[in-house]
């Protein structure tokens, strides 16, 4: 492609909303433009590296047994209500009613419409195992769209669906799944970790995501540093301290006045003792109860976990009000003593002996605080694990904290939608059984954004070769004849040998097309200039190489086949 006729509008300035990296490099390199919140135009750039993306998901998927289809976006209510999802999914559905005033919604996923495909095509064992896929656009209306592609309205996803008779042979499917998605994002050039995960409204039993590192990530995941152990820490168990005599006595209970310092860091200056010797304690809200959830100040609640332990879907915080209600202080002093009502606690804040906490009375605390003699509270496991915990599953390895970004998620739902829908098959005895499913989403175009939140400088974009919308970038410095006929040679030869090429032939200074080059991130810039070609050469520098001067010197007239083995290779393994 020529860079002249080519539709690439870089711009300087990042935009205004934009608060990540791939956000504002997706912009100024010309590869997509907002439209609305949460929803945005793929321009050319940004469309080759979403199809390069899809061809790779759907080239393992296809591999692994998988068959494509293809769903309807626009979807009757009547299959969300079956399930109950209707109501379920609240906000986040975007309903709509027809000239008739019949109900429908824009897909956010596609589990009960595929479940009732099973339905009425699958009847016999014979028929499975099966796995049907679709790379589609799905709609959430999420609260607060952010981040660019990483929080859309409107984003492309793939989703596969396996149906199977029993749970071994959903187990089989998952792993053949998991294979393929391992598959996927290693030849996307993607440095990831599997983890296990909580379901959420996809609801099942097995559960995992594969999570892109990245510092900019909004999932915090924890992953063991010895075995293969890896959660996400939304779910992730913690090893129970083990229980030991305290070799410290139990001081009297004292009440301090702490006027203005209701934060664990502030009251831990002002009393002058180490976050771990304190109890933190805040309000929830589970269902119509109020609850005080308890942990060692130097750890978090665990609000999934709190939730289990509840026997609830779900917890929140409380507010304000409701706190000064429930405690009869400001928001920052409440503490177990003395608490009316539910109280939830975690091992490790259950051990601690002569804590420090909120009185329950503003701008009091209490110190030499001991469960048993002055508060007590069912104990559980509430905590989110942190950097340096135990690892639970292994004997010597420690937790090591990550950031990433979900990148994909795999499923065993079982039989809750077959179940609820009737999609059931007969077995050899003509015994009548509900299909096995499991369920597996990729995030395409988040994908595109998260790969730059991977691979990325000061100055631009690094694409992996296997998703970068061309895999050379040809520069032209000056425009006499036999540089662009050494040009025009190299870029034809390079087309030739299957090599994909953006060729800046732009009327402008070299230094412009530097930094369009570096902005635009192609993983390999070839510089054709008077000076290396006197010499029979021309320059090679791969986007990856740090020196912005370091450039190896390649003879013009083998270039071609060079750079060719080097993308072949590039292909060959991660990225």
């Amino acid at each position: 492609m020529l860079y002249s006729r080519a539709l690439i509008p870089t711009v300087k300035e990042a935009p205004a909303d934009a608060a990540n990296a791939s956000h504002t490099l997706l912009v100024r390199g010309g590869y997509i433009r907002k439209v609305g919140a949460g929803m945005y135009d793929f321009l050319p750039l940004g469309l080759r590296v979403l199809r390069k993306i899809e061809g790779i998901v759907r080239e393992e998927m296809n591999r692994a047994g998988a068959q494509e289809i293809l769903m309807p976006a626009l979807l009757p209510a009547e299959y969300f209500k079956e399930t109950g999802r209707w109501d379920v999914y609240g906000d986040t559905l975007f309903r709509l009613k027809d000239r008739k005033g019949g109900e429908f919604h824009l897909g956010p996923t596609h589990e009960e419409i595929v479940t009732d495909i099973a339905r009425r095509e699958i009847k016999s064992w014979r028929d499975m195992p099966a796995n049907l896929y679709q790379i589609q656009t799905k709609y959430r209306d999420e609260p607060r769209p952010r981040g660019g592609l990483l929080r859309c309205r409107e984003f492309i996803m793939k989703d596969a669906y396996s149906f199977d008779v029993n749970e071994d042979g959903a187990k089989a499917s998952y792993e053949r799944m998991r294979q393929a998605y391992c598959a996927a994002f290693d030849r996307m050039g993607l440095t990831y970790r599997l983890v296990a995960a909580d379901p959420g409204a996809i609801g099942g039993s097995t559960s995992a995501e594969f999570q892109v590192l990245a510092d900019s990530g909004e999932d915090a995941i924890v992953a063991c540093d010895t075995c293969d152990y890896a959660a996400n820490v939304e779910i992730a168990t913690v090893k129970a301290p083990e229980a030991s005599a305290s070799a410290v006595s139990p001081s009297d209970r004292v009440k301090v006045h702490t006027p203005k310092v209701g934060s664990i860091e502030d009251v831990s200056a002002f009393l002058k003792l180490p976050k771990e010797q304190f109890l933190k304690s805040l309000v929830y809200v589970a269902g119509t109860e109020t609850v005080l959830a308890v942990v060692r100040g130097d750890h978090d609640v665990n609000e999934i976990r709190l939730a289990r332990a509840l026997g609830v879907d779900e917890v929140h915080m409380a507010a304000d009000a409701d706190v000064e209600k429930a405690t009869g202080a400001k928001v920052g002093f409440a503490g177990p003593v003395g608490f009316e009502g539910k109280v939830v606690v975690d091992r490790a804040a259950a051990s601690v002996v002569n804590a420090a906490t909120g009185a329950n009375e503003t701008d009091q605390h209490f110190t030499g605080v001991n469960r048993g003699r002055d508060w007590d509270g069912e104990v559980r496991d509430i905590r989110l694990a942190t950097n340096g915990d135990p690892c639970p599953s292994c004997a010597n390895g420690k937790l090591k904290t990550y950031k990433g970004i979900e990148g994909g998620h795999i499923f065993i739902l079982g039989t809750r939608y077959s179940a609820q829908m009737g999609a059931v098959y007969s077995d050899e005895k003509q015994e009548k059984h509900p299909i096995v499913m499991g369920c597996y989403g990729i995030g395409i175009s988040r994908l595109v954004a998260t790969a730059i939140e991977q691979n990325h400088d000061k100055d631009g974009i690094k694409w992996p070769a296997s998703i970068a919308p061309y895999q050379v970038h040809l520069v032209t410095v000056g425009a006499d004849e036999p540089v662009s006929a050494a040009a025009k040679k190299l870029y034809d030869d390079l087309w030739a040998a299957g090599v994909e090429v953006l060729w800046d032939d732009r009327d402008e200074r070299p230094g412009v097309k530097f930094k369009d080059a570096d902005l635009l991130g192609i993983p390999w810039r070839v510089t054709v200039g008077a000076k290396a070609l006197a010499t029979g050469n021309v320059e090679v520098k791969p986007r990856t190489e740090a020196d912005p001067k370091k450039a190896e010197l390649v003879p013009a007239l083998g270039a071609a086949r060079v750079l060719a083995e080097r993308v072949k290779a590039a292909l060959a393994t991660k990225g």
